[in-house]
């Protein structure tokens, strides 16, 4: 009887085509900044790319459809005094966006519908809890308003973006810097990588290290680690003659991989992709000028190759768009933004197909911009995977709802949070003037703390410039 040789799947000849020139981003400066992280996010309707910036950090907010040469003095999103590290799109708002910074803060931006008019300057909020560079920021999947940050002070701050607090610290886990930070499927779980060579599992409401593989990678440079969404854990790292590698891990048995594969022995950091809907991961090095691809299965090897799309430029880093902003009707099953030194260009990966007609196989019902869930409700202990949409008839934008932000004011009384005693005055004495001055105070509160957040923006910058100053006199 004979074997069959080649393995049966409908993803065996996906393959990526780079858009014309005139679809391209053209003359953008890339950020040079030595942090590997993407450099880029992008959502259905805007690209954000990290940009050189002199006196302080900023990112470029493009409309995805603005293609073509971008001019010099187009507006950016620039409050941060340091050089930006990271950004991230909100996955339940397209006009919300937050930015890790070198000058240890994480800001959280609103962008106008159609895009920026002027250079916008003011974050809707500020969190500030970090003693050092802010290299990660991660929103949570599936509840609103939940943001993450992992900073070079090797702690991981889970914030509540509506109330402007650091909700959970979890500070004594890593010993060294964080390399990644990953959410499960539905957020109840992180993964993480770590400059020690450990990749943890963590329940961060409980501040507890579920699992943990000590050495998942033997060699000394930056690993990855991801969920995928059965669970298991997906990682990239080098070995102990620096030859890359990725690996596949059951969280509940970390002792030993599921697989591991060797890959070659170029030294760029390995950014690993992953699309849930059909199990592929893609893995973009940066500095090389390749995306490879695999397909995760249950059956051994688990982890099979699929293709390579090659180009001739080296990447900077890579963008990579949510399912929802993809063009169903070509087949389209992923698309990336590729950086090089001077501009962005799209790559389309498609699976061909002859039938114009919506190819539900290759379109499961996806997560869509709806949380499952409200902050508070997360930090509560509550779980819930995304809310699904079918992409059938194309994916529409809904207008999204403006974020605010209601500080809370740490000068409340404690009798606000306990209705009883409130009551019993009641009878006795009219509350009214008290509420007035109550909510008269939370407003001049409000207004003084945004201004004190606003001086030691200015007053940082100012000193920056002051030292530029000072070295250009010298």
């Amino acid at each position: 009887m004979l074997r069959r040789v080649v393995r049966q799947s409908k993803f065996r000849h996906v393959f990526g085509q780079a858009v014309r020139n005139d679809q391209c981003y053209d003359d953008i400066r890339v950020s040079r900044v030595t942090w590997d992280s993407s450099f880029c996010a992008v959502n259905p309707k805007f690209v954000a790319i990290i940009i050189d910036a002199s006196g302080g950090g900023a990112f470029l907010v493009l409309p995805l459809q603005k293609t073509g040469r971008i001019d010099k003095v187009y507006p950016t999103v620039c409050g941060h005094t340091g050089p930006v590290l990271d950004i991230d799109w909100c996955p339940h708002n397209d006009l919300v966006i937050a930015s890790g910074s070198e000058d240890c803060t994480v800001m959280v931006w609103q962008i106008p519908e159609n895009g920026l008019e002027t250079p916008l300057s003011e974050p809707v909020v500020v969190l500030e809890g970090h003693s050092k560079r802010v290299g990660i920021v991660s929103w949570h999947p599936t509840a609103r308003n939940i943001l993450l940050s992992a900073g070079c002070d090797n702690q991981i701050v889970i914030w509540n973006v509506g109330t402007g607090e650091a909700m959970i610290n979890l500070e004594d886990m890593h010993p060294d810097v964080i390399f990644s930070v990953s959410w499960s499927r539905n957020g109840s779980l992180l993964c993480t990588a770590c400059k020690d060579k450990k990749v943890r599992v963590i329940d961060p409401r409980k501040k507890k290290v579920v699992a943990e593989k000590d050495k998942a990678h033997e060699g000394a440079r930056p690993m990855r680690a991801i969920f995928l969404a059965d669970g298991n854990i997906f990682t990239t790292g080098f070995s102990r003659m620096s030859e890359r590698q990725l690996a596949l891990w059951k969280t509940d048995n970390m002792d030993e991989p599921i697989c591991v594969q060797e890959m070659d022995s170029s030294n760029g950091v390995l950014l690993p992709f992953y699309d849930p809907d059909t199990s592929i991961v893609y893995l973009c090095g940066k500095g090389d000028s390749s995306i490879r691809y695999f397909e995760i299965t249950d059956e051994a090897p688990f982890v099979h190759y699929l293709s390579t799309f090659s180009t001739k430029e080296p990447q900077r880093g890579m963008g990579y768009m949510p399912k929802r902003g993809l063009d169903v009707n070509k087949c389209e099953i992923a698309r990336f933004y590729k950086l090089h030194e001077r501009k962005c260009e799209p790559i389309i990966m498609t699976v061909p197909r002859k039938s114009d007609l919506f190819q539900d196989d290759l379109y499961p019902d996806t997560a869509g911009p709806d949380p499952a869930l409200e902050a508070e409700e997360w930090f509560a202990g509550k779980n819930g995977g995304p809310i699904l949409i079918s992409l059938k008839d194309g994916y529409v934008s809904t207008k999204s709802r403006d974020l605010k932000v209601v500080k809370t004011n740490v000068l409340e009384t404690k009798t606000a949070t306990k209705p009883e005693p409130i009551s019993t005055v009641k009878k006795h004495v009219s509350p009214q003037p008290s509420v007035k001055i109550e909510d008269k105070l939370e407003e001049v509160l409000r207004e003084f703390k945004s201004l004190r957040d606003r001086v030691i923006l200015q007053d940082r910058r100012i000193a920056r410039l002051e030292e530029q100053v000072a070295k250009v006199a010298m």
